[in-house]
């Protein structure tokens, strides 16, 4: 993987490491558009700390924001997720060879007795 591109991947872990930032993205994954009040109700927090939460999503590129009169309406934004998804798959060699050992051993401690 490039250095730039694990850089990125790093940033969005660091954003996802907050209980409330994680759950922000699942709301949004799961029911679509809502808007800064909606989240901050959801996540039962201040308004000026979810305005801190949805700041780091942002410059986490995890999220986008439009402007609808006085709301700002936020939504989850794909492409991060894809380079999640790219990164996860790029280990899952590591993952697969690891449990494939796991299985052979449990396998031959059965077989052993």
């Amino acid at each position: 993987m490039m250095e730039s591109k694990k850089h990125g991947v790093i940033g969005l872990f660091a954003a996802l490491g907050d209980p409330t930032r994680f759950a922000v993205l699942e709301t949004l994954m799961r029911e679509g558009e809502r808007s800064a009040g909606e989240l901050q109700e959801l996540a039962d927090i201040s308004p000026p700390a979810m305005s801190r939460h949805l700041r780091v999503l942002r410059e986490a590129n995890l999220v986008t924001r439009r402007i609808d009169g006085q709301k700002r309406i936020y939504a989850a934004e794909p492409e991060a997720l894809r380079a999640i998804d790219g990164w996860a798959l790029s280990h899952r060699g590591f993952w697969d060879a690891g449990l494939d050992r796991l299985a052979a051993a449990l396998e031959a401690r059965e077989r052993n007795g």
